[in-house]
């Protein structure tokens, strides 16, 4: 998700579950290959696991950037053949590239030779009339045979022209049974589901017949979803941390984040969601997306901002509106 999924919200993520893989935003192989690498691929080592999603289309430039990749310490390239805007496009990445299944299969063919770590791709189920499960079936079939084992398949088509990529998330209609196929024709394959699952209830009914899940935007406004991940779906042990041992937790990271440069905004931002649906949420809001306009404020500023701290949280909101 651009924009969303920067080391930052990974980070605060992290501290929510520990056992879901997270992705980065896409990056296109000619900025990494171009632009300063080490701000656009850092990342905490709490974040493992992760993966680094890149959306290109030469096979030469797309193992290049692998190889980067897995020297910097990710665990996992996942290459992006589901983004349908038009800026992506313009640079032949992303959904277009559906159209192109051998471009695609030789640059995970180059990838795989390259790199240890494994190669997924993030595709679409189709794009405009591209859109029979036989044509589906074929795109992974081949893109399989090239070296990819694991397929996250996003159950909507995308529209090319006629849609913007907002629309391309909502108004095709979502085709599960489509990917369900897919897990039941190549059983050796792993099959993740992306697309219109919003709660750990749905994701638990997904996995009886499909391999994983992907969430992506609910996780963004409503983070807290994931709290019980680790336990019902990784089965791991323990409580999930509450709203405020997560916040306690972050604090830390973001002292360190400042003296190293970071903006108090893009610290804070990505917090907004935390209390989604319990009372206090609004001020939460409104006092977390103010803090970077406040002069003088801190990391720490976000501990009067919490819901439970309705005294201290309604004067910091105040001092902001003034």
């Amino acid at each position: 998700m651009m924009e969303r999924t920067d080391r930052f919200y990974r980070y605060f993520l992290r501290l929510i579950t520990r056992h879901t893989l997270l992705y980065t935003e896409m990056i296109t192989s000619a900025a990494v290959l171009n632009g300063d690498r080490e701000q656009l691929l850092a990342f905490d080592a709490t974040e493992h696991p992760v993966a680094l999603q890149l959306g290109g289309s030469e096979p030469g430039e797309m193992a290049a950037c692998a190889r980067i990749a897995e020297e910097h310490g990710f665990d996992e390239v996942n290459m992006n053949v589901g983004c349908p805007s038009k800026r992506v496009r313009a640079g032949r990445f992303g959904a277009c590239l559906m159209a192109e299944p051998q471009r695609v299969a030789d640059c995970v063919a180059a990838i795989a030779s390259t790199v240890g770590i494994p190669v997924t791709v993030k595709t679409r189920i189709g794009i405009d009339e591209q859109d029979s499960y036989e044509a589906l079936a074929a795109f992974v079939s081949l893109v399989a045979g090239h070296g990819c084992n694991t397929f996250i398949v996003h159950a909507r088509k995308a529209w090319l022209t006629g849609l913007s990529p907002k629309q391309n998330r909502d108004v095709p209609p979502l085709r599960y049974d489509m990917v369900r196929q897919l897990k039941q024709d190549f059983p050796s394959l792993t099959i993740i589901l992306n697309g219109g699952v919003t709660t750990l209830d749905q994701t638990r009914q997904h996995l009886s017949r499909l391999d994983g899940v992907m969430i992506g935007r609910a996780a963004y406004h409503d983070p807290y979803v994931l709290a019980q991940a680790d336990r019902q779906i990784f089965d791991a042990r323990g409580a999930a941390p509450s709203r405020r041992e997560i916040i306690e937790a972050y604090l830390p990271y973001a002292a360190r984040e400042l003296q190293r440069g970071a903006r108090l905004a893009h610290l804070t931002r990505h917090l907004t969601g935390l209390y989604l649906g319990q009372p206090g949420a609004r001020a939460w809001r409104r006092t977390v997306s103010s803090l970077a306009t406040i002069d003088g404020a801190t990391e720490q500023d976000l501990l009067a901002a919490m819901p439970q701290c309705s005294t201290q949280a309604a004067a910091l909101a105040n001092h902001a509106a003034a």
